[in-house]
């Protein structure tokens, strides 16, 4: 197991804190540090992917998991057990030739099992699917005493852990249940909407019948067509959906991997970041004016179709030496007008917001702080530097939480205290047990420090 002292910051480059990083090979490794840690404790990490501080710890320990990433065999039953630090584009690229698709696929691939679990991430089918935690049969949890145990769906350890962001113990592994898709195509339907009401009510009116379900927002849009975005449906396509002149790669579930990665080779960040407001809004406006009004059938590879954004795996760097926040909230089916004052100042702001994803919700999921919820999800990055952001956010949460919603932790870099209470009212029962489980706080990290929990 290698040992050293490092910087770490989350995918937005925001907070950086120092700990010393372990990676270890083997469980009994991981068991080791875990007795081992210093007075600050440990927290898990994956490939760092969470914007904010969730896998930070100053002046602690760090368990770098990525070394965990045996991927077992398919059984009869569609179930497989993967150590967690499988990342998920990995599991995809495995799975897929054999016709399995992971439980639940979210927007980025470079994101471990792990990480999956802790952070109960939602997929483009959340009403139908739910978050990735509800399907997972059994996970391996190494706790504050340095054993492992079987943590099964159901018991108040597997709630807690699910969405529990690290703190109830590290994932070691899972056993997933997997979905059978029949090619390794995904057929897709894109339409443009012309403002939030038009595209609220275009992906209601779609009902789950195309499962996969998002929209792009043109956040620098005001007046009549603030909101307006660009919406995109898929399905898995069918083998009798192939066109005539395609050739057998089409159909070969070998062709699901995300390819064409665009880099910035050795790009230091943009010092003021390459998104002012006039750039991003027409970056916006040549967006969604070359969308298409309607187009239906048009067959993309399955890691196309959901890992778009990882073809650019350098995108945080474009928003200056401060880097990003990426704030997500959700507000309840009935809340549409939070949802349309929220649009409309940021709007009225404007703030260059050029990556914006708006979703629906089905079920709520049994973690205590797991994120979705029935209603609507947007998601959007902001430059960290922009002044008065900070202000600006405070007030949407105030906004969110007098709705009934709630903004995700796995993503938060910034959020006060009270307000994360406001909004979890699972968060007091999720501390008694941790208080029980683990009442030397074993595992900390700096979110949970600045959040309280």
């Amino acid at each position: 197991m290698s040992v050293d002292t490092v910087s770490l910051t989350g995918w937005g480059r925001t907070a950086p804190t120092t700990a010393v990083r372990f990676r270890p090979r083997t469980h009994e490794e991981a068991a080791a540090a875990v007795r081992g840690r210093g007075p600050r404790g440990v927290i898990a990490r994956g490939l760092g992917r969470s914007p904010g501080d969730a896998a930070q710890n100053a002046g602690g320990s760090v368990l770098d998991l990525t070394g965990l990433a045996r991927i077992g065999g398919v059984d009869a039953a569609g179930a497989v057990r993967c150590d967690a630090g499988v990342s998920l584009e990995r599991l995809l690229r495995v799975l897929l030739p054999l016709g399995w698709l992971p439980p639940v696929v979210p927007g980025t691939g470079r994101v471990t099992v792990g990480g999956a679990i802790a952070s109960d991430l939602p997929g483009l089918d959340h009403r139908r699917s739910g978050s990735f935690a509800r399907h997972v049969s059994a996970l391996e949890l190494l706790t504050a005493d340095g054993e492992v145990r079987t943590v099964l769906p159901g018991t108040a350890l597997f709630d807690a852990t699910a969405g529990g962001l690290g703190l109830t113990g590290v994932i070691l592994g899972a056993t997933l249940r997997l979905r059978r898709v029949p090619t390794a195509l995904m057929s897709v339907s894109t339409e443009r909407a012309e403002d939030l009401d038009d595209l609220l009510a275009r992906l209601t009116a779609g009902g789950d019948r195309l499962p996969y379900a998002s929209a792009w927002i043109d956040l620098m849009a005001r007046g009549r067509a603030a909101g307006r975005g660009i919406l995109t449906r898929g399905e898995h396509a069918t083998p009798d959906m192939r066109p005539a002149h395609a050739g057998r790669t089409l159909l070969s579930p070998r062709s699901g991997g995300a390819r064409g990665r665009f880099r910035l080779p050795g790009c230091p960040p943009v010092p003021g970041g390459l998104f002012g407001p006039a750039p991003a809004a027409l970056y916006n406006e040549v967006r969604y004016r070359g969308a298409p009004r309607a187009r239906t059938g048009e067959l993309r590879p399955v890691g196309t179709f959901f890992h778009a954004a990882d073809a650019y795996p350098d995108a945080n760097l474009l928003y200056g030496r401060g880097g990003l926040v990426r704030y997500r909230f959700t507000v309840g089916y009935g809340q549409e007008e939070t949802l349309h004052r929220v649009v409309r100042r940021i709007a009225g702001r404007r703030s260059p917001a050029v990556r914006a994803v708006l979703q629906r919700f089905g079920a709520a999921d049994p973690g205590e702080l797991s994120f979705a919820a029935p209603g609507w999800s947007l998601a959007l990055d902001l430059p960290a530097a922009l002044p008065g952001l900070a202000r600006f956010l405070d007030d949407v949460d105030e906004e969110v939480a007098a709705a009934g919603g709630r903004v995700c932790l796995a993503k938060d870099s910034r959020m006060r205290p009270e307000a994360a209470a406001a909004m979890y009212p699972g968060l007091a029962g999720f501390q008694e047990l941790r208080a029980r489980l683990d009442p030397t706080e074993a595992f900390r990290s700096d979110l949970s420090r600045r959040l309280g929990l």
